[in-house]
């Protein structure tokens, strides 16, 4: 398998571990990107990615390399430890410059046969609003599975983990990995994303940005074509 990692952070702390725990079980090639180290900037609101293409994005030589390791991979892990009940501040920058790929503008076909995880920590409580942060981008690309492991682990470093709770985290990885891995290959959207694509392409036939609308033309989305076989 190929597993892309998108870690909010720089740092090497309990998300970091937990994502890595899971791929590190899976297995196959693995590519990391680390918030802000390898991406720092923030989307300037040009429109350029909805008005034109998102070629012409301020960023989109910077960004290529994640977009790149993103399209090619089976799993997409993105992992954030919790701030003030959210996803980093580096993380969601990030993902604003993907909003072009939502299903309502041009989401990518192969974005329907990925399977997606979302990892999340605390000290005491957010993971459920964290992981929503990044959980809906996954959505609205069209990834097929999606999936969430959230942790209280009590401490604010991975060294002062009880061995206990390592221990159950450790059991919930390994099973959310096997599960993963069995479906590798294997996964098509599910009700919700289908019912939001045929919503969305009513939306197309009537009209929307024409870019838009032509790219789902040539794909023949608008017609009886779907991004799933």
């Amino acid at each position: 398998m190929k597993i892309t990692i998108i870690h909010g952070q720089n740092h090497k702390g309990s998300t970091y571990h937990i994502a890595r725990m899971v791929a590190d079980r899976i297995g196959g090639e693995i590519k990391e990107f680390f918030l802000p180290r390898d991406f720092g900037s923030f989307c300037m609101g040009c429109m350029m990615c909805f008005k034109g293409s998102e070629a012409g994005c301020p960023h989109h030589a910077s960004l290529a390399p994640i977009t790149k390791a993103l399209l090619e991979a089976d799993l997409i892990i993105l992992a954030s430890p919790v701030y003030v009940y959210h996803a980093t501040g580096s993380m969601k920058a990030l993902l604003d410059h993907y909003g072009y790929m939502w299903m309502v503008h041009r989401p990518e076909q192969a974005m329907f046969s990925k399977q997606g995880l979302c990892v999340a920590t605390a000290a005491g409580a957010g993971m459920s609003s964290t992981i929503k942060d990044m959980a809906d981008s996954l959505f609205f690309w069209g990834v097929a599975k999606r999936y969430k492991l959230g942790f209280a682990v009590a401490a604010v470093s991975w060294d002062a983990v009880s061995e206990k709770k390592k221990l159950s985290i450790e059991k919930k990885a390994v099973a959310m990995a096997d599960l993963i891995k069995r479906r590798n290959g294997r996964v098509k959207p599910g009700f919700k994303t289908k019912a939001f694509f045929g919503l969305v392409r009513m939306l197309h036939k009537k009209g929307l940005l024409p870019g838009d609308m032509d790219y789902w033309n040539k794909k023949g989305w608008d017609g009886k074509i779907r991004p799933w076989k």
